[in-house]
């Protein structure tokens, strides 16, 4: 295990994830429920869940796919992502 990519990869996704719709859906369902524990372990479930995907998908592209390749595509869609929602088209 390598420290400093635990680290980094905490951070990236601990400050991606303040305030996000992810966070404020689960804000509310812990608002609206009494069973917070359970609030709590459906949340973590769905992360969990939704890393390991992210991970095994990482994976795979890594294979087949050069890293360069992988950024450019992943920036071109955070951008065209942003402008459609600037626009009002997402």
């Amino acid at each position: 295990m390598d420290g400093k990519v635990i680290a980094s990869v905490f951070m990236a996704v601990f400050l991606a994830e303040l305030g996000d719709k992810t966070q404020l859906a689960i804000l509310s369902f812990a608002a609206e429920s009494k069973a917070l524990v359970s609030v709590f372990v459906g949340a973590a479930a769905a992360m969990v869940t939704a890393t390991v995907l992210a991970v095994v998908l990482g994976g795979v592209m890594a294979a087949y796919i050069p890293a360069k390749v992988v950024h450019v595509l992943a920036g071109t869609a955070f951008i065209v992502i942003g402008v459609l929602m600037l626009f009002g088209k997402l």
